[in-house]
């Protein structure tokens, strides 16, 4: 079963310097959407300084060598286009969607801040600003706390998966603009660089526009960042985050599962799915929200990358109704790791994913993400058409096997954020130390 069957294959180029061009010719509309992609994101920020990825994505498009913010700014507009330009843990991504008689205006002008940001003074001052005012924005919210002290404990503290993308406000406050010129010489070369163009475009003409772009580019990356894997859970891991004043308990509960490219990766896909991530219908929601009526929302999340990543459940409960949702989620989960799913809930499953397939791709945006994350992963230009044959491959041995290796709430990291006393429920505090009598 194929999205859209009768499109043309994607070309796929490698460029003299080593970048990847990967473009598909979609022609219902006359606009073209563009995804930059490098291997620039938080892992590789450097030792004891975090947020310099997510800093540098802030002010990359503040100026070049030949073009100022306001000029950028103007190309854009004119353009009736939106830069969007941001960093997550492994990537540090520019994207646009522009009409077709743009594109190489547009192409041009992305290679030209990727390669050449000058990262004004005044301009890192005033994304400075910003950034600090969002991680205060987080301290002060229960669901961030609650995801970031999980990752935390599923990883370490040292460990790139559990600090933030953004930083600390002490890292922020001393991260200056030759940290920032320094850390794009180092992570932005060819290789590390691979650039997706679907839209009202001729494939190789595209292709060749990307090149022009980026001419004469021959900077060379520096190694990627030994990422270990987290460690065995060996036992339960819980801790409190008190936020007192906070209306209500966000609660983040998850493990470390399995890497992108492991072979049971679709089965745990579909495992979340049935878990909850396809929104209240999964099984947590059934029970914490719609049969006991505790949670405001309640759903799982399977996030896999180069190594391990979690599978998180997320709720968020009234402070008095923490201790039942908590075993309220210990109970589904040790049923779903003993018992396994059942086949109608792995077929309303596969068929959700399947059928959620041609949505993801009816955009020349959507269809350029889910490229550049196939093109990352070597996952091949014809994963949009494989992926249901894969997903329909698993069957319910392969999906039960992962339960049971995963779903054990003896090894679940649990941390619940808001409203409530460090003891109420049991559970150690944040910072480590031992909590206050809730009574005191």
């Amino acid at each position: 079963m194929s999205a859209e069957p009768r499109r043309p294959a994607p070309l796929r180029r490698v460029l003299a310097n080593g970048a990847a061009v990967v473009v598909r010719e979609a022609h219902t509309t006359p606009a073209v959407s563009l995804n930059l992609s490098l291997d620039a994101g938080s892992v590789c920020d450097p030792a004891g300084v975090p947020g310099v990825a997510h800093f540098l994505a802030r002010v990359l498009d503040r100026g070049t060598g030949r073009r100022s913010a306001d000029e950028i700014a103007e190309t854009c507009d004119g353009g009736g286009v939106t830069l969007a330009v941001h960093a997550t843990r492994h990537t540090l991504s520019l994207g646009c969607t522009c009409l077709a008689e743009d594109f190489a205006a547009m192409v041009d002008l992305l290679a030209d801040v990727l390669r050449d940001p000058l990262c004004p003074e005044p301009e890192v001052e005033t994304r400075r600003r910003q950034i600090l005012t969002a991680i205060r924005q987080d301290d002060d919210s229960p669901a961030a706390r609650a995801v970031e002290r999980l990752h935390r404990l599923l990883y370490g503290d040292g460990h790139p998966y559990g600090r933030r993308v953004k930083g600390t406000a002490a890292s922020v406050e001393g991260i200056d603009r030759r940290a920032l010129l320094d850390f794009h010489r180092a992570r932005a070369a060819p290789a590390a660089l691979s650039v997706v163009v679907v839209g009202d475009v001729a494939a190789d003409a595209a292709a060749d526009a990307v090149a022009a772009a980026f001419e004469g580019w021959q900077a060379e990356a520096a190694p990627p960042p030994e990422l270990t894997p987290p460690p065995a859970a060996s036992g339960r891991r819980r801790e409190a985050v008190p936020m007192p004043g906070k209306a209500q308990v966000d609660l983040a509960y998850g493990f470390a599962a399995v890497a992108r490219t492991d072979p049971t990766y679709h089965a745990h896909v579909l495992l979340a799915n049935v878990l909850g991530q396809y929104g209240m219908g999964g099984r947590v929601g059934r029970s914490v929200r719609e049969r006991q009526g505790m949670a405001y929302y309640a759903f799982a999340g399977f996030e896999a990358d180069r190594i391990p990543g979690p599978l998180v459940i997320r709720a968020g409960v009234n402070a008095a109704n923490v201790d039942r949702a908590v075993a309220s989620i210990d109970e589904v989960v040790a049923e779903m790791g003993a018992g396994g799913v059942t086949e109608g809930e792995l077929e309303d499953s596969r068929r959700y994913l399947v059928g959620s397939l041609p949505r993801t791709l009816e955009t020349n945006a959507g269809t350029a993400a889910f490229l550049q994350n196939a093109e990352r992963f070597r996952l091949g230009l014809d994963y949009d058409r494989r992926l249901p044959d894969l997903l329909g491959a698993v069957t319910r041995d392969d999906v039960n096997a992962a339960a049971r290796a995963l779903l054990d709430p003896e090894r679940a990291a649990v941390v619940i954020a808001g409203p409530v006393a460090a003891r109420s429920n049991g559970l150690p505090t944040a910072d480590g130390a031992e909590p206050a009598d809730a009574g005191s």
